[in-house]
């Protein structure tokens, strides 16, 4: 009999020691921004029910949301009409449960099931992986880790320039120092759609503008025609999104053509706001730009939105997120605003690795290695092991006993900095061989020099 083929779902991957090791640095730098900015971390699970997903994405967003079968005989209560009635009718029946599509949403639930333990404004945040039933392509996977901070509980506009100086901080920290910071405005976008004519189509407009940048003007153009945009109100959108200038020069055309707007109005004076904080609180952000083309196609969105681009690689977004006034409101708490942003780890990571911006070297897991030359010597191995871990010195034994050349070539694939040769001759004479990996030097040393030793090279970054 044949074996079965070993894969993995598409869209998912194994990761490696090296791989996780880098993603934990870009985790690790991320979080210890959000920290600074005072950020607290919760954990939703990985399943919510479905009721708590559908109807917050928008019709795209919906379909990409991976439902999970009920346990036992779930088709039994199925008649032949709802199988006439399409998969829509059917998912209700079978599936109560979904894994989560973002963090946000998740977010906002547990707001309402937890207000009364919570602390307003909430400040949080939250790195755990998220599915979508996406086509997967570079940088656009099934299965991938957000890693979001958001403010929940206050209307201020000083939390949205919070937000940009934490993306631009987070970027210069991780070496992704040629990137834009974009930023547009839910009301404004309204308030276009409203100016061309087409009031109430605000969903269908974001929607294909968010597309822009990814397929092209001659496709959007199409899809807005497929959502009943006229040829006149296409025709008088353009050269307001195409407004040329710095933030300050295009706000002032924009006001121009949308002054009769109310919703508008309200818009450019958000953005303006923002800015004027921005730039109060630190010296001018020379990558952020006012783009009036910025969508985000997520239905919750309801005023500023961000989007951050590393300008050096074709990927897309490699992070976004916005104000949502009313999210909470679905789950029956209306009235708490909120603001986020979402650094996707999975695309910064492949930005990272093609630009070669991690460090070129990461701390070993193991400092040392104990090469034990003979069967006598395996207990005084074992108490030294032992020793050396309780001193802090990340240590390991090679387990087996076998020539001194395996275990060093153990030792140099691993990249292990220093091996500590112990046989029968090491432990009479009192001194241990400490070989360093990089430079081939040997040391004999006492057991009560090796830990100093070790620790005063370490200190002197000399592994």
């Amino acid at each position: 009999m044949l074996s079965q083929k070993l894969s993995i779902p598409k869209g998912t991957r194994d990761f490696d020691p090296e791989t996780v090791t880098k993603r934990n640095y870009i985790i690790q730098s991320i979080k210890t921004i959000f920290e600074k900015y005072g950020f607290q971390p919760i954990e939703t699970p990985s399943m919510e029910n479905l009721s708590v997903l559908t109807g917050k994405y928008g019709e795209e967003g919906e379909q990409l949301i991976f439902k999970i079968l009920n346990s036992g005989d779930f088709v039994k209560e199925i008649s032949l009409s709802d199988f006439e009635l399409g998969y829509k009718k059917i998912t209700q029946s079978i599936s109560e449960k979904a894994l989560r599509y973002d963090l946000t949403v998740p977010f906002a639930r547990y707001v309402v099931m937890h207000k009364n333990q919570i602390i307003f404004p909430f400040r949080r945040y939250q790195i755990q992986p998220v599915w979508r039933a996406d086509r997967p392509q570079k940088g656009r996977y099934r299965e991938f880790y957000q890693c979001d901070a958001d403010v929940i509980g206050t209307e201020s506009l000083i939390c949205e320039a919070e937000i940009i100086w934490m993306i631009n901080e987070a970027m210069e920290q991780l070496g992704i120092k040629n990137h834009s910071i974009k930023i547009n405005n839910r009301k404004i976008l309204s308030s276009i759609v409203e100016r061309i004519g087409m009031p109430g189509k605000e969903t269908d407009f974001c929607v294909a503008i968010d597309k822009l940048e990814k397929t092209g003007i001659d496709s959007v153009i199409s899809e807005l025609k497929s959502k009943g945009f006229t040829d006149l109100a296409i025709a008088s959108l353009f050269p307001i999104l195409e407004i040329k200038g710095t933030p300050a020069e295009k706000l002032v055309a924009l006001k121009k053509q949308l002054e009769k707007s109310e919703t508008g109005s309200k818009g450019i004076l958000e953005i303006e706001t923002v800015l004027q904080y921005v730039e109060a609180g630190s010296a001018t952000i020379s990558n952020l730009e006012f783009d009036l083309t910025l969508a985000r196609g997520l239905h919750y969105y309801t005023g500023c939105i961000f989007e951050i681009k590393a300008n050096d690689i074709s990927i897309g977004s490699i992070g976004g997120g916005g104000r949502y006034d009313n999210l909470t409101g679905v789950f029956g708490e209306p009235g708490l605003s909120g603001v986020g942003i979402s650094f996707g780890i999975d695309r910064i990571f492949d930005v990272m690795q093609e630009l070669n911006l991690f460090p070129q070297q990461f701390k070993n897991f193991a400092t040392l290695l104990i090469c034990c030359m003979d069967k006598s010597s395996e207990n005084f191995c074992l108490k030294l092991l032992y020793h050396l871990r309780k001193s802090g010195i990340n240590s390991e034994m090679y387990p087996d006993i076998v020539k001194i050349k395996k275990q060093l070539e153990y030792a140099d694939r691993k990249k292990i900095p220093y091996a500590l040769i112990v046989g029968t001759d090491e432990i009479q004479s009192g001194l241990l061989t400490l070989k360093n990996m990089q430079t081939g030097v040997q040391l004999r040393l006492c057991e009560s020099e090796l830990v100093k030793k070790i620790n005063d090279e370490l200190s002197h970054q000399q592994i």
